[in-house]
């Protein structure tokens, strides 16, 4: 019986042992996601009801505070740019020649028609940041080991309530997440592929994101070229150069 006991006890020591905890989990999710500074080139295509468009656009963003985007093409999004700094966010379109500041309820609003809003382009803040987070279980997505975790805002800003999340047990990297309002419902869901090793970290490249709340085959959203901790001239971060 006394044999017995402390074979229990050493199984639940190991189990225990081998499945990290969520906090641990998620902080090692924001060392790969998250950084000083990164400039990326993009490919944004939109899957509408009839038709797909493919928008390309050059990013930097130092922290979670400052992000600027250029859009290069097609010719009718060319020159568009957006800058946002803290929580203002300003546009600026060459057609019109005019710099609109984003706010309230417009930051609910589709990119461009795609499935991401503003606010979901706006929130850059580690996870660690705004959730609290617990693991739920385990499953295998393409061929991987994941993590499942459920996250509940802890701060009243946060865009979405909660989220489920399952990360790469080896790479610690999000496979795929739901996003949902407060009271429970499914608002987006955001599959994440393309998984490489760049400078030192795990970061996937490729995401596919469905707002389920709209039509269309969800909005696929490739980053053709990414470097970390770069030097990015303060100007960049500025209203004047958006008319630049």
């Amino acid at each position: 019986m006394e044999k017995i006991l402390l074979l229990t006890i050493s199984f639940i020591s190991l189990t225990c042992y081998s499945q990290p905890d969520a906090n641990s989990i998620l902080d090692k999710v924001d060392k790969n996601m998250s950084s000083k500074n990164r400039v990326f080139e993009s490919e944004m295509t939109i899957h509408g009801r009839r038709s797909s468009r493919t928008i390309t656009a050059r990013s930097y963003s130092v922290g979670t505070k400052q992000s600027f985007t250029e859009y290069l093409s097609p010719a009718r999004e060319q020159g568009t740019k957006m800058l946002k700094l803290e929580k203002q966010l300003w546009i600026y379109s060459p057609s019109t020649d005019r710099i609109i500041q984003i706010s309230g309820n417009m930051l609910r609003q589709s990119v461009m028609g795609s499935d991401l809003s503003y606010e979901d382009m706006m929130d850059d803040r580690k996870l660690t940041d705004i959730y609290t987070a617990k693991v739920s279980g385990n499953e295998t997505i393409d061929g991987r080991n994941t993590y499942i975790l459920e996250l509940t805002a802890k701060v009243e800003d946060a865009t979405y309530y909660s989220q489920k999340i399952w990360v790469d047990a080896e790479h610690f990297v999000p496979l795929k997440q739901e996003l949902f309002a407060k009271g429970g419902q499914l608002l987006k869901r955001i599959t994440l592929s393309g998984i490489k090793l760049i400078q030192g970290r795990w970061f996937p490249t490729s995401a596919v994101y469905k707002d389920v709340l709209k039509e269309g085959a969800g909005t696929e959203f490739k980053m053709t070229s990414v470097k970390f901790d770069q030097n990015i001239p303060d100007y960049i971060f500025t209203k004047a150069a958006l008319k630049q």
